[in-house]
């Protein structure tokens, strides 16, 4: 695991690796709330923690590539937290509806009710980048 203390954007950000296993799902989670709590942003751990678990789950499931790692990235910003996932697989994530009762595919949707915004770009390299904003600031986006 690395972290970077700085985001090349000017903000405070904590950079991340992980491997492609189940098990960094709460190593990363973990990571999260300590960052969290050194940024006095705990109101928006649970929500925050919820987000991230969905995206990073998405992309150790789905985001595979052998001899590669997965990149989260927290990223403070003036009034949100950015949570960006990172992995090398051109593979985008569909957001669509499970039908009722199914025990999977709720993770997008979820991110989509959670986050004020999120969305997938390019990322430098292979691959892509899933990223969800949180706001902090107490009042709605």
């Amino acid at each position: 695991m690395e972290s970077t203390p700085t985001d090349p954007r000017g903000g405070d950000a904590v950079v991340l690796r992980w491997g492609q296993a189940a098990r960094s799902v709460p190593l990363a989670r973990r990571e999260l709330r300590r960052t969290l709590e050194r940024w006095d942003w705990g109101a928006v751990e649970d929500a925050a923690s919820l987000v991230l678990s969905e995206l990073l789950t998405n992309a150790v499931r789905h985001g595979q590539v052998p001899g590669r790692e997965i990149e989260t990235r927290f990223s403070r910003m003036p009034d949100a937290l950015r949570i960006e996932v990172h992995d090398a697989s051109e593979r985008r994530p569909l957001m669509a509806l499970p039908v009722e009762g199914a025990d999977s595919g709720w993770g997008l949707p979820l991110v989509d009710t959670l986050a004020a915004k999120w969305g997938i770009d390019d990322r430098r390299g292979p691959g892509k980048l899933v990223w969800a904003e949180l706001p902090v600031g107490g009042g709605p986006w």
